[in-house]
């Protein structure tokens, strides 16, 4: 049996009010494909399917339009878990239609632990999967009964661990053939390294758990919501698959990727990543201008033909003019989305500045602007960190609305 662990689609993402359409339909190309050549048996998808909880219509039929291909492919089983960025409503709203094409959705944690658990059976080969979605705030409430003043503080973190042991246990009560099980989650795991597009989903560092707090029923963890792929405390079997595209210019670095895993007599047997092609080229040029400039030659498509998108880092010590950055870049064949400079900090300051080098409201980060508002106040958040985690929990429920 060959299960492939995916994640963080983030269908209808814009990169600074861009359009990714193009290269999300790509990826949806590319890995029906890659199901098909490689025989892959099972999908997983841990969880922001979407980018928004009222995704566009382009976004569902993109959606809906890969998961019917699929019986056209050697994939027998699809199972989906909600994330921070989906609406349950949405994700579940078609549960029993897609539950005749053998794909299992959890939108949102169940009232009966076993509707998160799925037993597969494919060419002789068992397998048990804990579909655990995100746990929102109403669901983390309901996970702790009786819980004091005192620990309300670490509800997060006990809930989570709680919800994974109640889950756990299950599996390992109707595993009589002691076959293989496979969780899934969304949830930031202490040890991972973040980039600019994910968003901190628990309070301060209350919520994060580490590989061991996971119970050892487990054979393999499939995680979403980091969007780097990287396991989880050095642990091979616990790990984030990462987004399948760049979400932000921060993520150019390193390879996007997918996990295959593959069982074989009732074990797992081989663990692998697997690279996912770069369908658009995302570069950023670092420099000052006129070294910026003299790179604008080298920014290139690759055979899939989408025009690069360029953020500009500039090395200056001072503001500089853009325009004749700006002006160069319509004689090569890509778009400058966004220009930076590289000592901000030097060279800017407040919120008024910090705006001026935006070209939308929505390039600001809510934190970021927290942080430096404070520092306007001089409220120093190194020694008052409770400050910070009271802004992150008001912000967290603010946008689980």
């Amino acid at each position: 049996m060959k299960i492939l662990h995916t994640a963080d689609w983030h269908l209808g993402h814009r990169l600074h009010e861009k359009a990714q359409t193009e290269e999300q339909q790509l990826f949806l190309n590319w890995l029906k494909e890659y199901i098909n050549e490689h025989k892959i048996n099972v999908l997983l998808i841990s969880g922001d399917i979407f980018d928004t909880g009222s995704p566009s219509n382009q976004s569902l039929r993109m959606y809906y339009n890969f998961l019917t291909d699929l019986k056209q492919t050697s994939c027998q089983s699809v199972i989906i878990t909600g994330g921070n960025h989906d609406s349950p409503g949405t994700l579940n709203a078609p549960k029993q239609l897609l539950d005749a094409l053998s794909i299992k959705v959890v939108g949102k944690a169940t009232e009966n632990i076993e509707d998160e658990v799925f037993e597969l059976d494919i060419n002789g080969e068992k397998l048990i999967v804990a579909a655990v979605p995100y746990l929102r705030d109403q669901d983390i409430r309901r996970a702790i009964a009786g819980e004091s003043f005192d620990e309300l503080t670490d509800r997060y973190k006990k809930a989570l661990i709680n919800h994974y042991e109640t889950v756990a246990g299950y599996c390992k009560q109707i595993n009589t053939g002691d076959v293989p099980v496979i969780a899934m989650g969304h949830l930031f795991a202490v040890g991972g390294k973040l980039s600019d597009s994910e968003q901190n989903i628990y309070v301060g560092t209350l919520g994060h758990i580490g590989a061991g707090d996971f119970p050892d029923t487990f054979d393999y963890i499939a995680l979403g919501h980091l969007h780097r792929p990287q396991t989880v405390g050095g642990n091979d079997r616990i790990r984030y698959s990462g987004s399948p595209y760049i979400l932000s210019f921060s993520e150019i670095n390193y390879p996007k990727q997918m996990v295959e895993i593959t069982i074989d007599d009732n074990a797992i047997k081989s663990i692998k990543n697997v690279d996912i092609p770069r369908f658009r080229e995302v570069y950023r040029l670092t420099g000052t201008k006129k070294e910026v400039l003299a790179q604008y030659p080298s920014v290139i498509s690759n055979k899939y033909g989408l025009t690069p998108w360029v953020e500009i880092v500039l090395d200056e010590n001072e503001t500089v003019n853009t325009d004749d950055l700006k002006a160069q870049a319509e004689l090569h064949q890509f778009e400058i989305l966004k220009i930076t400079l590289k000592n901000f900090d030097r060279c800017l300051t407040g919120i008024e500045e910090h705006l001026k080098q935006s070209e939308s409201i929505k390039e600001l980060d809510p934190t970021e602007v927290f942080r430096l508002k404070c520092k306007e106040q001089d409220i120093n958040l190194d020694e008052r960190p409770e400050i910070l985690d009271a802004f992150t929990e008001i912000l967290h429920q603010v946008k689980s609305q």
